[in-house]
């Protein structure tokens, strides 16, 4: 059985969907076959991916009752990494999921059966609490939170924590916190030095021991349609992510 992990933050620019198709790489990279769910209306892991915002079918088709998931999900460039694409009508979703029938598990019920064909399933989220991303997280086995080193790093997470409570209460019993990601760090400032110790004080054992670092190659990586390991496999930030791939699996 394969594991779904939802990949969430509500605060935006923490590196979320930098972490999910890095991550969803480098799991692909070791053999597993890997899915991506691109569930964020700006369509950045699929255009990070080298596909377009415009594709015939999408992630927003799935909640229509009338498509399943062999119809959106379709190969990438990358051995053993399929995607399922997002598309800028999921923008919407806000407003038109509350209107229908058991709004917030519509995802977890089109992905029945995921775990079947892929070992790995990660669904990068939109930076907010909203119904994409609470569909996620019923959806979810285990929740991966990436979180910025810098001074407002803990601001939001108690929000995410409260939403993980009431989606284990009400949706999803057994879902957990995978891990926290520290990303986008220069440690060689105090206050990266600073914010790492703090949020592994607040979280003790929840917090991966691979520091994601502030690399130019995993910035530009999205440009080139490509995640960093084959943007520039060499690069620090190539190596930081092979290393929570790893933790990743470790942690299971």
């Amino acid at each position: 059985m394969g594991t779904i992990y939802a990949i969430a933050n509500q605060k935006g620019g923490v590196g979320k969907t930098t972490t999910a198709v890095n991550l969803a790489a480098c799991i692909a990279e070791a053999g597993y076959e890997t899915l991506l769910v691109d569930i964020d209306p700006q369509c950045n892991a699929t255009v990070s991916m080298g596909l377009s915002r415009d594709q015939k079918r999408s992630v927003y088709d799935l909640f229509d009752g009338d498509h399943s998931l062999d119809d959106v999900v379709q190969p990438t460039a990358i051995e053993h990494l399929s995607i399922a694409p997002a598309s800028p009508d999921l923008a919407g979703a806000s407003v038109e999921l509350p209107r229908l029938d058991n709004s917030d598990t519509l995802l977890r019920d089109a992905l029945t059966g995921v775990q079947d064909r892929f070992a790995f399933t990660l669904l990068d989220c939109p930076p907010s609490l909203g119904p994409l991303t609470i569909n996620a997280l019923a959806a979810a086995d285990a929740v991966i939170v990436p979180v910025q080193a810098e001074y407002f790093a803990l601001e939001g997470l108690a929000g995410l924590l409260e939403t993980l409570q009431m989606v284990q209460g009400h949706l999803n019993p057994h879902l957990t916190i995978a891990g926290i990601v520290l990303t986008m760090a220069d440690l060689r400032t105090r206050l990266a030095q600073d914010v790492e110790q703090e949020v592994r004080s607040h979280f003790p054992g929840l917090v991966f021991r691979t520091v994601i670092p502030r690399n130019v190659r995993i910035s530009e990586a999205p440009s080139y349609g490509k995640p960093v390991i084959h943007h520039d496999p060499q690069s620090a930030g190539a190596a930081a992510y092979i290393e929570l791939a790893k933790e990743v699996a470790e942690r299971g």
